[in-house]
């Protein structure tokens, strides 16, 4: 069924992200190399493929996937290292406020943070993807998980001052960081796995990228209820990416500068109820439903179904592929829903 995005709704989303990107471009340095070789798919000179990214590279793909919790309050912005996660999930923890799961195995920034305590949805996703899990705190129901060892897991509660460390230009809770140094120490004085990489996306060929169909949407807009939460993608056609905004402001990385970039943007709605007075919510990541998949300056309405532990996105039963780079997910309530929360249109 076609979704339904209001006229009005799309205009004054649009005039919002022209205002951010002429106004509030933030100024950058050139993004640095990466330390990992990193080319196309295609390339007969590359042995591997990263699982998560779909990059090829003649480097080891075996390391196993990081999913480090990342505060996503005001007070915690800019964070350091989303800019090298391979997929970020987004979803609201409390009230209008949305928390990110920064999943990393293709390549590591030298920190990650800040960390913020956990809960017992974000940590399915991290076992579904087979991660050793990175938190600060937890929820009551993610404290029975960490208890019974349903995730391999590193906790600031246990680690502070050992393996995290706290940044003196912020205040608690907003100011808990880990290297990803201190994590492989961590993984190995506990005696977890650490080369055990997660499974292979699907990733489309570079054929496939040249003929991607759908609706034309150059600037997406997602409202989570809070103008501090609203979020932004803008397409740029000269990079052939998306560029991430939040409360007007691009996200980039706060150790150097460097911005987001998105190969793909998938869109899903699911079940949230609230489940206890401090507004904790259960979110259903089992069932499936409505979604929309950005790429390449295209839309399209698809599903996402759980397969294996891992939000897949599908259309008539079969799995869509990725753009091979990196991937931001939004997670959304059922109600109100995609044709509510979701603007999306061209530049005006």
């Amino acid at each position: 069924m076609k979704l339904k995005i209001m006229t009005s709704c799309l205009m004054v989303s649009a005039l919002l992200l022209v205002g951010c990107t002429k106004k509030d471009e933030v100024k950058q340095d050139p993004i640095k190399e990466d330390k990992v070789e990193q080319k196309v798919t295609t390339s007969v000179e590359l042995k591997h493929i990263f699982p998560l990214t779909g990059v090829g590279t003649n480097e080891n793909v075996d390391q196993r996937a990081i999913a480090v919790m990342v505060n996503n309050h005001p007070k915690a912005r800019p964070q350091s290292g989303l800019q090298k996660a391979d997929i970020v999930y987004e979803i609201l923890a409390e009230g209008d406020v949305t928390r990110f799961l920064a999943v990393f195995q293709s390549e590591f920034p030298e920190r990650v943070g800040p960390v913020r305590s956990a809960r017992d949805y974000y940590m399915e996703l991290a076992k579904g993807l087979d991660s050793i899990y990175i938190n600060h705190g937890h929820s009551p129901d993610a404290k029975a998980l960490l208890d019974k060892g349903y995730v391999d897991a590193l906790d600031g509660m246990e680690y502070d001052g050992i393996l995290f460390k706290r940044d003196k230009e912020r205040k608690a809770p907003h100011n808990s960081y880990i290297s990803f140094e201190k994590i492989e120490k961590g993984a190995k004085d506990n005696g977890f796995k650490w080369d055990t990489p997660p499974k292979e996306f699907t990733f489309l060929s570079d054929k496939e990228i040249e003929t991607i169909q759908g609706a034309s949407g150059t600037f997406t807009t997602i409202n989570y209820g809070s103008p501090s939460f609203e979020i932004e993608y803008e397409y740029d056609a000269t990079i052939g990416k998306y560029k991430r905004h939040s409360k007007n402001q691009q996200t980039i990385d706060h150790d150097t500068n460097e911005p987001v970039l998105l190969d793909n943007i998938f869109i899903i709605e699911a079940s949230h109820k609230v489940k206890d007075t401090a507004g904790r919510r259960d979110i259903d990541l089992h069932s499936g439903g409505k979604a929309i998949l950005l790429q390449k300056g295209k839309w399209n309405e698809i599903q996402w179904e759980n397969r294996e532990g891992i939000i897949t996105p599908v259309k008539d039963g079969k799995v869509v592929g990725l753009v091979p780079g990196k991937t931001w997910v939004n997670v959304i309530p059922s109600k109100p829903g995609l044709s509510k929360m979701v603007s999306i249109g061209d530049d005006l």
